[in-house]
């Protein structure tokens, strides 16, 4: 398994809960134990929590599964003819069956060509103990980047009593994953907690001073003076290893509904990009929820089973006293219906439609109420 992530790790237990007997070895290229990322940007930022507490499992349970971990390794080459796996350290691991499970890097703005003091990516332990050490300054923030990550770093840092400015290209953040009525309402959260919104307009570079950022530049002609940047726009899928392994590389890894790429070789997580049942178009999901679930079919498939995969998506964020919730999408142009609650009573269900079908179903601080509308997705995914 390359890959110490949720997805790799699911697919060890999983691969010893189904009786494999035989020798496992989990490929990490952080010196980390695997750990779960989604509290970076929450608790681990906030510093409520110490890195300890983000580890996927206790040390004792890697010994009890009796897995092989190389940790700080990075793969650097595979070969499916031969099986193998070359690693940075010069070794080469022979396989019978590979799962690979690499995930996503953080993407860099174009227009940023020379790194510079205070700009932060976001996706490791490590980047978060830099961001945390940063922030601890107090410095003024941007954001640049509407999404889960950047709105949850904006939101974190706000509780920290910081001055923040959040910029997005979209007319409200998270509009492109829960539509533009919900991004509204994001938006909103975010204006009444004090943070400042720029949206609709796109980041052209920084400025600087003795090597530090000292601004952001926007493509408007304005520039908002900070000292410390959160880049979260966007990931790429961690392929380049596999440029000469001759698997299809297309956004992702692209794989069978067995998640399989070539004989021997499975895909889950954040890299794994199939071709989705009802519509066809091949869909890449880069969320917790879906590398664990992908990780136990590839394992069950990797010892035989032959099973398509399939799960409705589930994505969650916590914002302040918020957590907003989506099973299944929201299309573009997707009706919001509000099943339960009231948008403005600070808790309510909706449910995403379009053509006359249910897409999604969204939950705001309401989960108990989302879970009993959920039996209206099993035919979606």
């Amino acid at each position: 398994m390359v890959g110490a992530s949720a997805a790799g790790v699911s697919a060890a237990e999983t691969l010893r809960r189904e009786g494999f007997p035989g020798p496992l070895t989990l490929v990490g290229a952080e010196k980390h134990l695997p750990y779960d990322r989604p509290p970076l940007s929450k608790q681990v930022l906030a510093g409520v929590w110490p890195a300890e507490r983000t580890a996927l499992r206790p040390t004792g349970r890697y010994r009890e599964l009796d897995l092989d971990l190389r940790l700080g390794r990075r793969a650097v080459g595979l070969d499916p003819v031969a099986r193998r796996v070359e690693l940075d350290s010069g070794e080469r691991l022979d396989y019978d069956q590979v799962l690979l499970a690499t995930g996503v890097t953080p993407r860099p703005l174009p227009s940023a060509h020379h790194p510079l003091a205070g700009v932060h990516l976001l996706r490791t332990l490590d980047d978060a103990a830099a961001l945390r050490a940063t922030l601890a300054g107090r410095p003024r923030l941007a954001v640049v980047g509407g999404g889960f990550t950047g709105t949850e770093v904006a939101a974190t840092a706000r509780g920290l009593g910081l001055d923040v400015t959040l910029v997005c290209p979209e007319p409200a953040p998270l509009a492109g994953r829960l539509g533009p009525d919900a991004g509204a309402l994001v938006a909103r959260l975010h204006t009444e907690r004090g943070v400042a919104l720029r949206t609709k307009v796109a980041v052209d570079g920084f400025t600087s001073a003795q090597g530090r950022v000292a601004g952001v530049r926007l493509d408007d002609g304005g520039v908002l003076a900070a000292e410390a940047v959160v880049v979260a726009v966007g990931s790429t899928p961690a392929t380049g290893w596999l440029a000469d392994a001759g698997l299809e590389l297309a956004d992702g890894i692209v794989c069978d509904a067995t998640l399989e790429a070539a004989p021997g070789v499975f895909v889950a997580g954040d890299v794994a990009r199939l071709r989705h049942r009802a519509h066809g178009s091949l869909v890449r999901e880069e969320h917790r929820t879906n590398a664990v679930l992908q990780g136990a079919a590839a394992a069950r498939n990797l010892l035989g089973a032959g099973r398509a995969f399939h799960a409705v998506p589930y994505v969650w964020t916590d914002q302040y006293d918020v957590r907003i919730q989506l099973h299944g999408t929201c299309p573009p142009g997707a009706e919001l219906e509000v099943l339960e609650g009231r948008p403005g009573s600070g808790a309510f269900v909706a449910r995403f439609t379009q053509d006359g079908a249910t897409t999604g179903l969204l939950g705001w601080n309401s989960p108990r109420q989302l879970a009993g509308y959920r039996r209206e997705l099993v035919d979606i995914g």
